[in-house]
């Protein structure tokens, strides 16, 4: 990820220098650009003009015998060997929180996240999975992903499976700039919501992280952890494609989802397979639905399918002619009237994610 900093609102006012490089340091990780207050004048003529304030010890006490005004989005920063003073000086300047430094190291990196993010956001997450090989759960959550991006949700397409083709294929941006998975692999803890973001290529506004075709095969579960975090903060949709193997980033995902969506064509030996995903999704799915998919075989009815999963039938999605051979070559469009269309757009509806004009 480009570590790049992004220049937000945050005032770190400190004359102890030790302290203000442990301060820069936390704000460079989180790609942050501080205004720095060296002395009590800076601080007070700055004390309204940041949503966030992180001030030491040694100027809290200071500007507490000033009485300043009471605002929120204020913290003070010390030391373990501080005691109780360093309590009374925030009580003083009405400060929201205390940091002792370096125990409390993580949960003051977490408070300079959330203000680069501009708040936290509750994204609607959304698992894909093939019931079987060759179900069509990658096409799908594309779908759902670039219509959701269509009605004017910000949204975030990841593609979850090392050993897939490749969502960026599908859409024709492997040559575009911007990171993909390897970039990320040492990603753990808090990541910034808007630098992951920013990092991403993006198909008309759609952010998508996808896979290079490096040998990487292995994804981190902390790195899974805290990308999709990073994600849900900074979206309105996230859609996640995943593969059917079990590993431990690959059940963070499930965990992370607010539902799961499981594809099945609608023949008995796709059937067959899928009935043995459905337990093991059970324990990490919280709301497992399936997808029912035309199949050009022993067509089944989508309710005698669903009925033998024993799961929600959420809709059901027809064949589109010519799709593939265009994903073939980088084109990923499907018609607006058109069975892809329709079942993304249903799932979309199901989930709440309704066009402006009918929500």
């Amino acid at each position: 990820m480009d570590t790049t900093a992004i220049p937000t609102s945050v005032l770190m006012a400190t004359t102890n220098e030790v302290l203000l490089d442990d301060l820069l340091r936390l704000a460079a990780a989180a790609s942050i650009t501080p205004l720095v207050e060296h002395e009590l004048h800076g601080l007070r003529r700055s004390w309204h003009s940041c949503p966030l304030v992180v001030v030491g010890r040694d100027l809290a006490e200071l500007l507490a015998t000033r009485q300043p005004d009471h605002r929120p989005g204020v913290v003070v920063v010390g030391s373990a060997l501080d005691g109780d003073e360093l309590y009374r000086c925030a009580f003083d300047i009405g400060a929201d929180a205390v940091f002792r430094l370096p125990a409390e190291e993580p949960a003051l990196a977490g408070k300079l996240a959330d203000t680069l993010d501009g708040g936290v956001r509750t994204a609607l997450t959304l698992a894909f999975v093939g019931g079987c090989g060759g179900a069509g759960a990658t096409t799908l959550a594309s779908a759902v992903a670039v219509f959701g991006n269509r009605r004017g949700f910000r949204t975030m397409l990841i593609d979850g499976d090392p050993l897939g083709g490749g969502i960026e294929l599908a859409l024709g941006i492997e040559r575009d700039d911007g990171d993909r998975w390897p970039k990320l692999l040492n990603a753990s803890g808090r990541i910034s919501a808007a630098a992951l973001r920013s990092a991403l290529p993006t198909v008309d506004g759609l952010a998508v992280l996808s896979w290079d075709q490096s040998d990487v095969t292995v994804l981190p579960p902390e790195t899974m952890s805290s990308v999709l975090g990073a994600a849900q903060r900074s979206s309105d949709l996230v859609v996640v494609d995943l593969p059917r193997r079990a590993d431990p980033a690959v059940e963070e995902g499930f965990i992370r989802a607010a539902a799961t969506v499981l594809v099945v064509p609608r023949d008995v030996r796709s059937v067959a397979a899928a009935k043995r995903l459905v337990g093991p999704l059970r324990a990490v799915a919280g709301d497992l639905r399936v997808v029912t998919r035309e199949s050009r075989v022993n067509g089944l009815a989508a309710t005698d399918v669903a009925s033998h999963l024993s799961l929600p039938l959420a809709t059901n999605l027809g064949r589109e002619r010519d799709l593939a051979a265009a994903m073939d070559q980088g084109r990923f469009d499907p018609r607006p009237r058109g069975p892809l269309a329709r079942a993304a757009t249903a799932l979309l509806d199901l989930f709440g994610l309704l066009e402006a004009a009918a929500a």
